[in-house]
């Protein structure tokens, strides 16, 4: 998988869009990029755009695992994500949600970029 990263300032924003095939190594990397821009930004919310990835791939139990992942990537306190996804990839998505709101992390899946930026601010 492959991302851009940019900053809303005036939201107070860093945005992620992905593009390729989604999997647990590429995401783990991802994160940790996330966890360095919003320490550098001083910002707690992300928004990451995954409309263009091709597929998803990996299983349950690397979902089940991955917040105590992104706790140790450095993640700010009270993170706040919004993760745009196709249709076709909202049950992969939607566990992680679970997941990661079960362990804490301000975190939703939306469908459209604008609800998911509503929800951030």
């Amino acid at each position: 998988m492959e991302w851009t990263t940019e900053f809303l300032a005036d939201k107070n924003i860093v945005v992620i869009k992905t593009s390729g095939v989604a999997d647990g190594k590429s995401s783990m990397e991802m994160a940790k990029s996330i966890a360095q821009i919003m320490q550098q930004y001083k910002t707690t919310r992300c928004l990451i755009d995954h409309s263009s990835l091709l597929a998803v791939s990996g299983d349950s139990t690397e979902i089940y695992y991955r917040p105590a992942g992104i706790r140790k990537t450095g993640a700010p306190a009270g993170v706040k994500i919004a993760e745009v996804v196709q249709p076709v990839h909202q049950e992969h998505f939607r566990f992680l949600e679970y997941v990661c709101r079960s362990n804490g992390f301000g975190f939703r899946v939306f469908e459209d970029r604008d609800a998911a930026i509503q929800w951030l601010s």
